[in-house]
């Protein structure tokens, strides 16, 4: 069963159509990337799949919701608190207990770290953390390869890949990734 439907979705800002005619279906365990050159809907269609715009047109049908890792302007780490003060956080977000803090995996992240501290690629990793806190079938990140050099791309990669791996469907935003890299490409053309 899909976790994740989207047939003949459209987002219109003011007259001008920012995505339109996106159809996606997702299965567990897929590595979906949404690519395309900046202005060319990415993050949006992003926000779209994952039920946090409003469509203009179609719909999406997903059936657990889809948690959001890091995606800049939407869930950017509070500045002053710590990695640990994160976490912590969204254990009281979803009525869960403090104790459970040592058994989330930080995915090497140093759990001292403050927010105003973390570079891109950890704030992706932060994320995904608090992300796959809520047991989701699926995780939806924007800009999977800005700010990040060939190391970090290549771990966040992997990263994704682990959580495949388990039955996670992970969507993503970039502006191209290699050939054979994901499961499913949906390529986004530049904004008219």
């Amino acid at each position: 069963m899909s976790v994740l439907r989207a047939e003949g979705v459209g987002v219109r800002h003011h007259r001008q159509w920012i995505v339109r005619g996106l159809d996606a279906v997702v299965e567990p365990g897929d590595l979906v990337a949404l690519t395309g050159p900046p202005g060319s809907g990415r993050t949006t269609a992003l926000l779209a799949l994952a039920g946090r715009f409003k469509l203009t047109e179609g719909k999406i049908k997903n059936a657990m919701g889809t948690p959001l890792g890091y995606v800049a302007g939407v869930t950017d780490p509070e500045p002053t608190a710590t990695v640990a003060e994160h976490v912590r956080e969204r254990l009281a977000l979803l009525g869960r207990r403090r104790r459970e803090l040592d058994t989330v995996p930080l995915l090497g992240l140093d759990p001292t770290l403050r927010g105003y501290l973390l570079s891109p690629y950890q704030r992706h990793l932060l994320g995904l953390v608090l992300a796959r806190m809520e047991h989701p079938a699926a995780i939806a990140l924007d800009d999977a390869d800005t700010g990040l050099d060939d190391a970090e791309r290549e771990h966040l990669h992997q990263a994704l890949t682990d959580l495949t791996s388990e039955g996670l469907a992970v969507l993503f935003t970039a502006r191209s990734v290699p050939t054979g890299s994901v499961t499913q490409e949906i390529s986004l053309g530049v904004a008219a």
